[in-house]
């Protein structure tokens, strides 16, 4: 009777924090009539076993493969409105109809060894499949009637609004119907999906590159002219983006959106105040702290005159001041959340001459800031290892002269200089490298100009490296540091156990964690992922997928058999991680960590996605709950989003291993 009594709880809890019943976003839709929903339903139905049809007959032929993506997306975007209950209008069934007819079209044309889409100009709707969790994805083009394939044109990123019901749906028909805000001669315009309402960020971020990458194979883009745009959300995506890979782009042009997240949410003005941890996480993807970034790169901002959202332009130009740095900022004279005419063309005057000089790939000077190994790059210098992560780091680095670099660093304990061929260092056996003062001889420059160099700080020495790592074991890296939501940004896999649990609580607070950790992913990420039983992990998903694992080590075969090369004992009676001990039976663990057999790769113990789903309601807030491990009070429904559930959490150090945090020094 208890154990009866605490799954229906679980579950009622997994209602109220997100479920089915009463989720934030996407809001539920209107009912349809029933008959032309279920001629809808078939038709869906049809198309996709056609799909799978063409999956099945081209899976040796990559390249055909490729195109099923350009069919897929066209059913998937009636299916989710058909399962989710996200048709707004009565008038989107025949729209969810128009889109099948195309579907069922480029499905007849694929079949025949044909695509004519790839040769259409103007609006047109592509679709690729995506490698963090196998779903086609689609984005827009507008491809300019000038176009010819094997000339190198300029691209233009351009990234939407907020808009709580832009179903693959709408964006698949508006993407046919609609041109953008902004149609530059002789440019392809591309519009991303983003994976719904994210801002880009994590599987959105990841949405960019993987969309933009699928374009170029199909298209002669210039990658030394790929320019990032957008307005509202869209404005806060360029800000992102902008500063945390400033060295990809020809230039940037925010309009309105938000900046970071403290000032913008009043987050100090709330009672609970945001935690100790959140704190830190939101040096993830505010763009505030490393507006130096904006150095590589120009930049132009825009903002209405009576919009509030005017805030993101005034704030980075604070933070961009302090770094030495100027923001220009076009003002629509009383203009709302909108652009005007007047300023429309005086941006698209910044942002055509600065696409028309292209990226400057080897720039004799780099500015580096950063807060996490996640974003390490900027043109010819690579930040390899912190110091300490979520506490600023800055590589600066100038070539003083054909035959000296002179470098600075703070916070960073490893890097890399990598100039290609026809750089202007001289070649030379021992060019002089200063670090921080400190004059070091670097490996040689070859005959062609090339370099590539890798420095190491130990015992306060700097040092030449033979490798970009120079720490041997386990350590933190590009894409292997964490925290917990770092994991949903490559390939994943959520373990089922195919077990019983140590007791009937932990069994219920898994199942109940499990399945929404699959239905949030579903509706904030609009992907399907891939879930399996325990005893079907194969070595070739250890290799090539961070491992999700649900349950505890009584009920998933994965959990027992990494638990002893863990930080973390774990037993019906007691947890504990490192040096702190909690009580098993009233919580459960969360930890992020790499794979003791795949050290490349994450496993994630009992959590998705840590915002889901209440910081969905806002962009700003969409940041990680959790650092890289957690425990977790069972009898908090959906404990990660709200502290009070939240027993405790902290980073581990740079070598993985646990630590007392200053902030959190309890034990």
């Amino acid at each position: 009777m208890k154990y009866r009594l605490f799954l229906c709880l679980a579950l009622m809890g997994f209602v109220l924090c997100g479920g089915a019943q009463n989720r934030v976003v996407p809001a539920k839709g209107v009912a349809i009539d029933p008959v032309e929903k279920e001629r809808l339903q078939q038709r869906t139905t049809n198309l996709g076993k056609r799909v799978s049809e063409l999956k099945y007959s081209y899976k040796d032929m990559p390249k055909a493969y490729d195109l099923i993506a350009d069919v897929e997306i066209f059913h998937n975007a009636a299916k989710s409105c058909l399962e989710q209950d996200t048709f707004y209008d009565q008038k989107e069934v025949a729209v969810a109809n128009k889109l099948l007819k195309q579907g069922e079209e480029r499905y007849l044309k694929l079949s025949a060894g044909q695509a004519p889409w790839l040769d259409q100009k103007g609006l047109v709707v592509r679709g690729y499949f995506s490698e963090i969790d196998g779903s086609a994805q689609p984005y827009g083009l507008e491809i300019p009637a000038s176009y010819t394939k094997g000339t190198k044109v300029r691209l233009d990123l351009w990234y939407h609004g907020r808009n709580n019901k832009l179903t693959e749906l709408r964006f698949i028909n508006e993407r046919q119907t609609k041109k953008g805000q902004f149609q530059p001669a002789n440019t392809i315009v591309l519009h991303p999906y983003g994976r719904y309402c994210n801002a880009n960020k994590f599987a959105g971020e990841v949405d960019t590159f993987e969309a933009l990458a699928h374009a170029k194979r199909y298209y002669s883009v210039d990658d030394d002219r790929v320019t990032v745009r957008g307005f509202s959300m869209g404005g806060a995506v360029v800000w992102h983006m902008a500063t945390h890979h400033a060295g990809e782009w020809a230039a940037a042009a925010p309009g309105a959106g938000f900046a970071e997240t403290a000032e913008y949410q009043n987050a100090f003005k709330k009672n609970p105040l945001p935690t100790w941890w959140e704190q830190k996480l939101w040096n993830l993807y505010d763009a505030t702290v490393v507006a130096g970034n904006l150095k590589q790169l120009p930049i132009i901002a825009y903002s209405g005159e009576k919009d509030k959202q005017m805030q993101a332009a005034d704030i980075m130009e604070r933070y961009m001041k302090s770094e030495g740095l100027e923001l220009p900022h076009v003002i629509g004279e009383d203009m709302g959340h909108k652009y005007n005419d007047v300023s429309k063309k005086k941006i698209e005057e910044f942002v055509t001459k600065a696409a028309k000089r292209g990226v400057i790939r080897q720039p004799r000077e780099i500015s580096l800031t950063t807060y996490t190994l996640r974003y390490n790059k900027m043109h010819w210098a690579t930040i390899n290892e912190l110091g300490e992560h979520w506490k600023r780091a800055d590589l600066k680095a100038r070539l003083e002269s054909e035959t000296k670099v002179i470098v600075s660093a703070t916070n960073v304990t490893s890097f890399s200089i990598e100039l290609p061929a026809g750089s202007m260092l001289k070649p030379i056996s021992s060019p002089e490298v200063i670090i921080n003062g400190t004059k070091r001889l670097g490996v040689g420059v070859k005959q062609d100009g090339s370099w590539k160099a890798h420095f190491a700080l130990a015992n306060g020495n700097w040092t030449p490296t033979a490798q970009a790592s120079s720490k041997k074991g386990l350590h933190k890296s590009h894409g292997l540091q964490g925290p917990v939501d770092d994991a949903f940004m490559s390939r994943f896999i959520f373990v089922k156990p195919s077990g019983k649990a140590a007791t009937p609580e932990i069994q219920a607070w898994t199942e109940a964690e499990l399945a929404d950790a699959i239905y949030q992913w579903k509706m904030q990420f609009r992907g399907e992922p891939r879930v399996m039983l325990d005893h079907h992990v194969k070595d070739k998903d250890i290799k090539n997928s961070n491992l999700i694992l649900f349950g505890d080590p009584q009920s998933n075969r994965l959990i027992a058999r990494y638990l002893g090369k863990l930080p973390l004992y774990w037993s019906s009676s007691e947890i504990r991680i490192g040096e702190k001990s909690f009580s098993g039976k009233d919580n459960v663990p969360v930890m992020i960590y790499p794979n003791p057999d795949q050290p490349d790769r994450y496993i994630v113990i009992n959590s998705g996605f840590t915002f889901a789903p209440n910081g969905s309601a806002s962009n700003s807030t969409q940041v990680p709950k959790l650092a890289d491990w957690a425990v977790l009070k069972m009898n908090v429904p959906g404990a990660k989003r709200i502290p009070a559930g939240v027993v405790d959490t902290d980073f581990f150090d740079e070598s993985w291993q646990f630590k007392v945090s200053s902030e959190n020094p309890k034990i």
